[in-house]
């Protein structure tokens, strides 16, 4: 009877045991299938339609837009970007570890058998479970300490959303300020054809040498050489902005990229050095993430000085042997700190927050440096623009209208015109070059902040952003 009723108890622990455990499913990659999945990506997905305007707060009156914004290109690289999918997953594996921290020490379970000669009672049998008790606060600490890691790692899903939305800046404007050298250079072009033309025509009368013919023959072939070069990179950006969108370059073909606020940078009367600096140590990602980690040290050095105190370890037992039940509760303490109070570690844990303190106080002094730094770069760079800006505007308004009034009256041929035109074409160019120092600068000075210079273009966290549908999860 006895034996009978110990063989059914382990036959009931051990299918409980089975029918509790999880099950493997395997999920194999497909590249071929993933590689067909981004090709097939377009402006015209319903559901990125419907991400864009919940992110907008407003209903799109056209899909896909026939003009993209910064910000529009930024939520559809939130919406397709797999790189954002890398930091969601460390998100799960991090809330996954406050789920491991929580879990309470399982029992175990120990079982003696053994054979008595003695007639009367052959069968001798022990049944001899364990339990931890965990003292100290253990268990709170562990949890505490996961669940400053989870936010690190929420935090570094907000550096990686940031620096998504930098690598669609540069493309953005890369690719705004490669079109407009290419029509600098298109109207350079034409200045120099039709110089060239004046020259032939002047050769033909005797009126011009040839070697004089052949500088200006150089110069066309030099621009219309520059002028490849700018229509390669018109090509070569736009691939680029639709990579980091994580599109297919032939999604956006015939989409326009927005350009009216291409030559409306922030004025310097909008970029106080304090508000930008108070902006900067909020916002940076880096900052927080050093944060979150110290309170995880913290916590840590806690849980050391916690496991100083040992755990209760309870063993009720079953006995059965010549014919008799034996029950014995039996108590020990796991641990004993006799020789070491969990010095060893508790130093590691204090050396590992001092570490982490001192990181922050160099992070911190770092940025601020950094910021007031780009900013500099940022007012010397608009200072240059303004007055390249000056200039072309003087050749243009003075010499250029001189010469053509010049013109009219007689007084200058059509070569002194289109000598003046080169002259305002070499301005343009020269505006063009501060315009983008002026850019590369506000590049700067927007990641020296991790924040956006324009509070029209600021864009959601990406924590909240849903992940898209069919991403590997």
């Amino acid at each position: 009877m006895e034996c009978s009723r110990f063989i059914g108890v382990l036959g009931t622990c051990a299918w409980l045991l089975v029918a509790g455990c999880a099950k493997y499913h395997p999920r194999p990659l497909n590249p071929p299938q993933l590689e067909g999945q981004y090709l097939s990506r377009t402006l015209r997905d319903p559901e990125l339609q419907s991400f864009v305007e919940r992110s907008t707060g407003r209903t799109a009156s056209v899909w896909p837009p026939p003009v993209l914004d910064l910000r529009t290109l930024t939520l559809i690289g939130y919406f397709y970007n797999a790189e954002l999918e890398i930091s969601r997953s460390q998100i799960a594996v991090a809330e996954a570890g406050i789920r491991a921290a929580g879990a309470r020490i399982n029992p175990s379970l120990g079982l003696d058998i053994g054979y008595n000669r003695n007639p009367e009672s052959a069968l001798i049998y022990s049944v001899l479970p364990s339990f931890t008790i965990e003292r100290a606060g253990k268990r709170g600490l562990r949890i505490l300490q996961a669940e400053k890691q989870a936010e690190a790692a929420r935090v570094a899903l907000s550096e990686a959303g940031w620096l998504l939305r930098g690598r669609i800046r540069s493309a953005f404007y890369d690719h705004l300020l490669a079109a407009r050298r290419r029509d600098l250079l298109q109207a350079e072009e034409s200045i120099r054809s039709e110089i060239v033309s004046i020259f032939d025509k002047r050769l033909e009368v005797g009126e011009a040498a040839r070697p004089e013919l052949d500088i200006y023959r150089v110069d066309l072939i030099t621009s219309q050489a520059a002028l490849q070069t700018a229509v390669g990179d018109m090509a070569s950006t736009r691939a680029a902005l639709a990579a980091a969108a994580g599109l297919p370059v032939s999604a956006l073909e015939g989409v326009e990229i927005e350009s009216s606020t291409l030559e409306m940078p922030p004025a310097e009367e909008a970029l106080p050095l304090e508000k930008i600096q108070h902006t900067g140590l909020l916002h940076r990602a880096d900052i927080r993430t050093i944060l979150a980690e110290y309170a995880a040290t913290e916590a840590g050095l806690h849980l050391e000085i916690a496991r100083q105190y040992p755990d209760i370890q309870l063993t009720p037992g079953y006995t059965f042997e010549e014919g008799f039940a034996r029950y014995i509760l039996s108590g020990s303490l796991q641990s004993i700190p006799l020789f070491s109070r969990n010095q060893g570690p508790i130093a590691v844990a204090v050396a590992q927050r001092r570490q982490a303190g001192e990181r922050f106080e160099a992070l911190q002094s770092q940025v601020i440096g950094q910021m007031e730094k780009a900013l500099a770069q940022y007012w010397a760079a608009l200072a240059e623009w303004r007055q390249a800006s000056e200039r072309l505007v003087t050749v243009q308004r003075q010499r250029e209208e001189a010469a053509r009034r010049a013109l009219a009256a007689g007084e200058a041929d059509r070569l002194a015109l289109g000598t003046v035109r080169l002259q305002s074409a070499a301005a343009a160019r020269a505006r063009l070059d501060a315009l983008t120092r002026v850019y590369t600068a506000k590049a700067a000075l927007e990641d020296a902040m991790q924040q956006p210079l324009e509070a029209a273009l600021s864009v959601p966290d990406p924590e909240i952003v849903s992940p898209r549908k069919g991403a590997i999860r």
